[in-house]
């Protein structure tokens, strides 16, 4: 009992995720046409406590960002210095998405995983993209109440640092309204670890009604996309953001992955950037030492628009219709592809289903069937989960480095293994067991 409760959160996840999938495994074998077990097991506990879970983490998102934003932006001293690190930021995530998708087209025309398939032909409906014009108009909330009910992230981004900013402002005023929001940031990150604690359960749930409705035949005929896309993914989770990390803030990669072993895990079960916000933020600012001012700013930014795993997904499934269709490409159409899959990162970041849309846009430029999308729906699931792990460690490595780089960054935090374990418990050198 004692070492279950000296686990760390990201060991208890671990396990959670590979008990539910192995469970899930045997239900999908052996239960899937047993009614009960599909009334009161799959489709009612697991997704009771799964969709409450995912609820919970939602109810956080906002409240945290609005909150953590204002606090970060108050406390600047110079206003300017947002402006600057914003386009920093913007660019870096850009950068990152377009090594992504050259990778991913790379990778697929070396493997190339369409080559000689058959699949039958099926159709799909693509939903219309909003034009790029709306997307910045819409940044600006006529009604930020709304926006919050809303969860339209870009908009509560703007307000909250137009709101931080008129309290830097407003002189002696403006200094209690920042300590008021301080003491509510506070108050929300207790709230934040109440949720963490129940984290095992949810991802359980999640994950074992996912393998007991997904199950392992519907991946057999896309072997060869699943795993090229899987490679390129952990390609660019590992060699992409370790070297970035290494050369330009010159920090230790190991250290940062390991701390971020409990996001990604977190990210790959709930398979949502934006739901693992409150765990990217606490990490980032607590484990692994970035600044609030900072944080605060290029987590909710990047869950919004930073895109590597939905453009790598993107890169490979077009090459992948074009063989499959028996459609050729040449060097003009794969720079098209990669141009329109980093502009569509913030083209269409508030859209639900961003990557399936934004994969439409990419074939219509290229001259590619959209009914192809319909050969890749059923492992899509998965990858997303993959996807959304290497887009949180995106969204971290960018806030280390402009942190670094603006001078926001605490390298002791950063050094040290048990820096912020809010979540985790940590053995006392007297033989105690405290949280911290």
């Amino acid at each position: 009992m004692s070492d279950t409760k000296n686990m760390t959160l990201s060991s208890r996840i671990l396990i959670a995720m590979l008990s539910g999938a192995v469970l899930g495994f045997l239900i999908n074998e052996f239960g899937s046409g047993v009614a009960w077990i599909n009334g009161y097991i799959t489709e009612g506990l697991f997704e009771v406590v799964g969709k409450i879970f995912i609820a919970s983490l939602k109810m956080l998102v906002v409240p945290l960002v609005f909150v953590s934003l204002v606090c970060g932006v108050s406390s600047l001293q110079d206003s300017t210095k947002l402006g600057t690190m914003g386009l920093k930021t913007i660019l870096l995530y850009l950068f990152t998405t377009g090594i992504a998708v050259a990778l991913a087209i790379i990778a697929a025309i070396l493997v190339g995983p369409g080559e000689g398939a058959n699949f039958p032909t099926q159709d799909y409906t693509a939903k219309d993209a909003p034009p790029l014009i709306n997307t910045i108009i819409n940044i600006v909330p006529s009604n930020p109440i709304n926006a919050m009910a809303e969860g339209k992230m870009l908009q509560v981004i703007v307000f909250a640092v137009l709101f931080g900013l008129a309290i830097t402002q407003a002189g002696e005023k403006g200094q209690k309204i920042a300590q008021f929001f301080q003491n509510i940031n506070e108050v929300i990150m207790k709230m934040v670890t109440i949720i963490m604690k129940l984290a095992p359960y949810g991802v359980f749930a999640l994950i074992a009604q996912l393998m007991a409705t997904l199950g392992v035949e519907s991946i057999k005929p896309l072997i060869k996309y699943f795993l090229v896309v899987v490679f390129v993914l952990l390609l660019h989770g590992s060699a992409t953001y370790t070297l970035l990390l290494k050369f330009v803030a010159k920090l230790n990669p190991l250290i940062f992955l390991k701390k971020m072993r409990a996001v990604q895990l977190f990210a790959f079960s709930t398979a949502s950037s934006g739901a693992t916000i409150p765990v990217t933020m606490e990490t980032v600012t607590k484990r692994l030492g970035v600044k609030n001012s900072v944080a605060s700013f290029t987590v909710p930014l990047g869950a919004t628009i930073n895109m590597d795993g939905t453009a790598i997904m993107q890169g490979v499934a077009t090459v992948f219709i074009a063989q499959v269709y028996g459609i050729p490409l040449g060097l003009t159409e794969y720079l098209v592809v990669i141009l329109t899959a980093v502009l569509a990162s913030v083209g269409t970041a508030a859209v639900p289903g961003v990557g399936l849309i934004t994969l439409a846009m990419v074939l219509q430029q290229v001259g590619l069937p959209v009914q192809g999308i319909a050969l890749i729906i059923g492992v899509d699931r998965l990858l997303d989960m993959v996807r959304t792990a290497v887009n949180v460690t995106g969204d971290a490595t960018v806030s280390c480095i402009i942190a670094k780089n603006e001078g926001d960054f605490n390298m002791d935090t950063f050094n040290d293994p048990k820096a912020g374990l809010l979540f985790e418990e940590v053995n006392l050198p007297d033989g105690e067991t405290a949280k911290s």
